[in-house]
């Protein structure tokens, strides 16, 4: 495929909002990436470097290295990415703190309408997808309605954590900041990048990279294969992840980390059950503007293909 500067300059976009998304506790980047038409080539283009992209390297250099592994399209994706956890790391922080059922009737809008755009790729339900779509929304609301573990600094542990944790980021419906929450493993990794450990975060990252090289050849296999099948768990996860991002929440369990105050568990409420300012009315209006954004990046993703 050929693609100009102005197709990178969109993938960059994609990569931003992805980046967005990410930086949400909750909210996975694979859902923008699924609903933005990249998804697939993501996951196409992580399997490309493998053993055979080392062989090419080697044979060939760089340049047919780098045409191998699609590396114009996974270089702007993760400019963007980085461009959009350092430009808006703090402002979607500040709204987490001062603005939360706003920022979280958002998602919950952009979340909701991704359930239809997804479910509507499944060529034909029957009665099998309808039972796999029941399982991963059980699974995912199973996820969010957990406590969090102890904290666990052994290498070992914080390598299943990388691995585990870069898996949920590219999949649609759990991110992979919540899952280092559950696994109590959130803390050990603030600590190590604020102390410096590159140790620790060395082992996290090694995870991560066997964790993303493995889980996605899995996943390829699944969409050659099983394509339906999988389409209908990924549904079934965006579904249960709902209860992740409901906008009304009451804290059950939170904990001082480097001096703030971290949610540790909490459950979902009605609006007039909670103890803040609802605000109704304007979380309805944002919830609408999240899943127009969805009809409109759908319409666009169907123009760039």
């Amino acid at each position: 495929m050929k693609r100009t500067l102005k197709d990178y300059i969109i993938i960059g976009l994609k990569g931003i909002a992805m980046g967005a998304a990410d930086v949400v506790p909750g909210v996975s980047g694979g859902t923008i990436a699924f609903i933005s038409g990249i998804y697939q080539e993501l996951i196409d283009t992580i399997n490309a470097i493998n053993f055979k992209a080392l062989k090419i390297l080697k044979n060939e250099g760089i340049k047919a290295t780098w045409k191998a592994i699609n590396g114009n399209f996974l270089a702007s994706l993760l400019l963007g990415i980085g461009i959009s956890v350092i430009s808006l790391a703090q402002f979607i922080k500040w709204l987490l703190e001062n603005k939360p059922v706003l920022l979280w009737s958002f998602f919950f809008g952009l979340v909701l309408a991704s359930i239809f755009f997804v479910g509507k790729q499944v060529s034909k339900w029957n009665i099998k997808h309808i039972i796999v779509l029941i399982i991963g929304a059980i699974v995912a609301y199973y996820i969010t309605v957990i406590p969090a573990l102890g904290a666990n600094t052994s290498p070992w542990f914080m390598f299943m954590a990388g691995a585990l944790a870069i898996c949920a980021m590219i999949l649609p419906g759990i991110s992979g900041s919540f899952i280092l929450v559950l696994l109590g493993a959130y803390k050990p990794v603030l600590d190590a990048i604020h102390n410096k450990d590159f140790k620790t975060i060395f082992v996290l990252m090694f995870g991560a990279v066997v964790g993303i090289l493995t889980f996605s050849r899995l996943l390829k296999w699944m969409f050659d294969h099983h394509k339906d099948t999988t389409l209908a768990v990924l549904t079934g996860f965006i579904i249960g992840s709902l209860n992740k991002i409901w906008p009304w929440k009451e804290v059950l369990q939170s904990e001082i980390i480097n001096g703030k105050l971290k949610i540790i568990l909490e459950k979902s409420i009605s609006p007039f059950q909670y103890q803040g300012d609802n605000q109704l009315l304007l979380a309805f209006v944002f919830a609408i503007i999240g899943f127009g954004v969805i009809i409109v990046l759908e319409k666009f993703a169907q123009t760039q293909a």
